[in-house]
């Protein structure tokens, strides 16, 4: 088996995203921070509703991958054309955004955990 040295540590930060959901944010807050091929890491996690009921209402997304981990809560996701789908706990969601895409990360529940790893960019 071959070992593998850690090389660099990455603190995250303290920020808010969408409409003041609170997260932290490993990867694109500084671009001396990008590691290619991510633009950004987020992750996260409360029991508080306040800190993430407000979602990440209609935004723009051209030319990347997004990929969002569920660990516990609900998410739906949303775009312009119609496009629908639930992310619950264990889920996994995928989106190519080639020529632009509008759309929206919303949570469904109104209490308990949310729990959630967003890695934008590929």
């Amino acid at each position: 088996m071959k070992t593998r040295t850690l090389k660099r540590l990455i603190p995250s930060i303290e920020t808010s995203d969408g409409a003041g959901v609170k997260l932290r944010r490993s990867l694109g807050g500084s671009s001396a921070l990008r590691v290619d091929p991510f633009l950004m890491l987020d992750e996260f996690g409360t029991d508080n509703p306040d800190d993430y009921i407000a979602g990440f209402p209609a935004h723009p997304h051209r030319g990347f991958e997004t990929v969002t981990y569920m660990l516990d809560g609900h998410m739906r996701h949303e775009d312009h054309m119609g496009n629908a789908g639930e992310l619950t706990e264990g889920g996994v969601h995928w989106m190519t955004a080639g020529r632009g895409v509008i759309h929206s990360e919303m949570p469904q529940q109104k209490e308990g955990r949310s729990t959630d790893r967003i890695t934008y960019g590929f």
